[in-house]
Order: C-alpha cells, then sequence, then structure tokens
C-alpha cells in the first residue's frame, strides 16, 4: 500500500462483536483517539489511510479473515449528473439546505429515532437515547457541521453530520423522512454533498465504507467517478 505518514499513536483493538453487515462474522477494529495539537490533521491523514471518525476516535475495521469493508470515496470534482440522479435532484427542489453548528436538538433527535425504527431496527443504533444521540453529534474533536434539508413549509425532512477536511467533505451519518421514499433521500444527501464539494473546490466525499455483499452498502458504487483504498493505495472504480 501507497505509504501515508500518521504522527507516533497509541492504536487499539477493540474485541469481537458481531458483524452489523454480514450474517455470522465477527467484526473487529483498530481504534486510535482524535488527539494532539491538530486533530484536523491528523483526521485527514487517518481518512487517507482507510479510518472513519465516531465522535472522538477514528476507527478502522481489523477483522479477522473478512476484508469486505473497503473505504471508498467519489472524485466530487469529476462528477456528472446521469439522468437518474437528475430525476432524484428534481424531486427535491422544494427542499433547501442550511449549514448549522453540531449541536443536537430535539426535533434533529425526533426524525434520526424515527429513521433508524423504519430502516435499522435490528441494529445496535436504535436503543439509542437523547443523551447518545447528543455524545454522537457535539462530541467532535474536529470541523463538523450539521446540514439539514427542510421542505418550504419548514418542515425538517433530512439531516447530515458532516466532517469538512483538508481534501473533501466526509458524511459521518445522514438520516432523514423514512416516509418519504420517492424523494430517494438518501441519494439526494450524496447529491448535494458533491455539489457542495464542488462549490469549495475540494475534490472528495468520503462516503465511508463500501461492501459488496451488504445490500444496505453496495449503493455506494453509484457515484462516479469514484476510487477505492487498495493495498497500493486510492485506485479508481
Amino acid at each position: 500500500m501507497k505509504r501515508v505518514d500518521i504522527p507516533s499513536r497509541f492504536f487499539f483493538s477493540t474485541p469481537p462483536a458481531p458483524c452489523p453487515y454480514l450474517e455470522n462474522r465477527l467484526e473487529r477494529k483498530v481504534v486510535t483517539l482524535l488527539a494532539g495539537e491538530d486533530p484536523d490533521h491528523l483526521h485527514n491523514t487517518l481518512s487517507q489511510a482507510g479510518f472513519r471518525r465516531s465522535q472522538d476516535l477514528a476507527y478502522r475495521p481489523a477483522c479477522d479473515g473478512c476484508d469486505a469493508c473497503v473505504p471508498i470515496r467519489v472524485c466530487a470534482g469529476e462528477f456528472q449528473f446521469g439522468k437518474s440522479f437528475r430525476r432524484v435532484w428534481q424531486k427535491n427542489t422544494d427542499l433547501s439546505a442550511s449549514e448549522t453548528p453540531s449541536i443536537a436538538s430535539s426535533e434533529h433527535f425526533a426524525l434520526f429515532h424515527r429513521y433508524l425504527r423504519s430502516r435499522h431496527s435490528e441494529g445496535g443504533m436504535v436503543d439509542m437515547d437523547y443523551t447518545d444521540y447528543q455524545a454522537m453529534v457535539e462530541e467532535s474533536p474536529v470541523k463538523s457541521q450539521l446540514v439539514e434539508f427542510r421542505h418550504e413549509s419548514g418542515k425538517l425532512y433530512a439531516s447530515c453530520l458532516t466532517d469538512v477536511m483538508e481534501d473533501g467533505l466526509s458524511l459521518v451519518y445522514s438520516f432523514f423522512a423514512p416516509e418519504e421514499s420517492r424523494r430517494s433521500l438518501g441519494t439526494y444527501l450524496i447529491l448535494w454533498h458533491i455539489m457542495e464539494a464542488q462549490r469549495r473546490g475540494l475534490p472528495y466525499i468520503y462516503l465511508g465504507y463500501w461492501i459488496s455483499e451488504s445490500p444496505k452498502m453496495s449503493y455506494k458504487k453509484r457515484f462516479r467517478p469514484a476510487e477505492i483504498l487498495t493495498r497500493d493505495g486510492w485506485k479508481s472504480i
């Protein structure tokens, strides 16, 4: 793999736990604390090496005998809307986006919980209470923001916790109104971030991990051009 210089850190491994994406498999992660004089630079460096952020930690899968989780990022500067993406964008022209500080609110939590009950009812996050949600949103040592999407009536339809990095935007977690399935809001949120990265002159949108065997994660490969992290570095797909 292409060398990525990571400042001297203490990394630790989590104990095995049931994989949330693939049946009959166990997951293990390598984790480090995002701390020091420049956590934003550390975060960017670790992201280039395939790590993701959760609160004040950076983690990467390190599962025994499994490498299904593949880091993926969209090349925002080269992205062009295809016909299906244009249809999704058109369906949501009545929504407006607003970038706000990463501060939890009861309105956002209600949407977050409704989304989890509908889309991820068997996942561990569905049991999160407001305090857990608040920690997810607010406990960040790096540049983060909430992007909320409201209908022209004022109703909150979607929100995304987004990290602003040196080379792109990272979608940490997004959630949206499950009853508005015709809008394809998950796709729309990614499209909006691609457009925002283009506006800021940032080259990438980090989407976390692509898992070809998981229907919940395979959608990420639809956004082209994109790159995945291999043993030889980031490669176009």
